[in-house]
């Protein structure tokens, strides 16, 4: 998986909705959970499509050419473009794989717990299912506003060559990559409020590695940390997550005796 819109669309119309919440532990294998386009390796969400946040009832709309907020994004863009040091972007690039369990390894040690599905599956687990979930929650915006990438106006690199064509016919607006790691630096906040400081560096620099990339405008960037907040406020009334996130809680405090 390179890039959100490889399932975007079939969660929208084929439903994404996890097991049912009634069961009383929620399921670590993804044969009991479901993919979310089957050889994916990817398991539904939490949330019903209805039930997560719209985006684009949420979200103003992009910066429009011309105004202080798009000399804002060009003013960001600028900077990234002179000021990405190659120890940087070698990071955007891994930042920009959502691939689990590579995905969060840089959050993994932050926390100072492995995560993986033998180690940590309940962890494992909510971190794959929140991916969707606030991957999921940026779409009605992207969809309507199909904002042209940073790379594609300004005719430059980025930092994931292979993505380039794919991104040219996705939206920018907001950012999914900025949700999902916005929306794990809220969750695993939660369950480690010691390292509550550095996990929320962790997920802020997560999102700019997009605008390092030349990816994403800072706009976007920002809108996804908005729409990841609406997502996990939701996922936080669900059944399902809650559970799962009492279970990891417990696993990364055995972890660390």
């Amino acid at each position: 998986m390179r890039h959100l819109k490889i399932f975007a669309f079939t969660l929208l119309l084929a439903g994404c909705a996890a097991t049912p919440p009634d069961k009383a532990t929620p399921p670590t294998r993804l044969a009991d959970i479901g993919e979310v386009t089957p050889g994916s390796g990817m398991p539904k969400g939490y949330l019903e499509p209805a039930q997560v946040p719209d985006s684009l009832a949420l979200l103003p709309a992009p910066p429009a050419a011309g105004t202080a907020r798009f000399a804002a994004d060009l003013e960001a863009y600028q900077q990234a473009a002179q000021n990405t040091s190659p120890e940087r972007w070698t990071q955007a690039a891994a930042d920009a794989d959502l691939k689990f369990p590579r995905s969060t390894q840089s959050f993994a040690q932050v926390l100072g717990v492995q995560i993986d599905s033998e180690g940590t599956p309940h962890l494992a687990m909510l971190l794959q299912r929140t991916l969707v979930d606030a991957g999921l929650g940026t779409y009605k915006a992207k969809n309507h506003y199909q904002r042209t990438r940073p790379f594609v106006v300004e005719n430059s690199s980025t930092c994931t060559p292979r993505d380039e064509q794919m991104l040219r016919k996705d939206g920018s607006y907001p950012s999914g990559h900025a949700a999902i790691g916005w929306a794990w630096a809220l969750v695993l906040i939660d369950l480690s409020p010691d390292k509550a400081d550095a996990l929320l560096r962790r997920g802020i620099d997560f999102g700019q590695s997009r605008v390092a990339c030349r990816v994403h405008w800072q706009s976007d960037v920002d809108a996804g940390r908005v729409t990841a907040a609406a997502v996990v406020a939701r996922l936080n009334a669900d059944p399902q997550f809650r559970a799962q996130l009492e279970l990891a809680r417990a696993e990364v405090a055995a972890a660390r005796k």
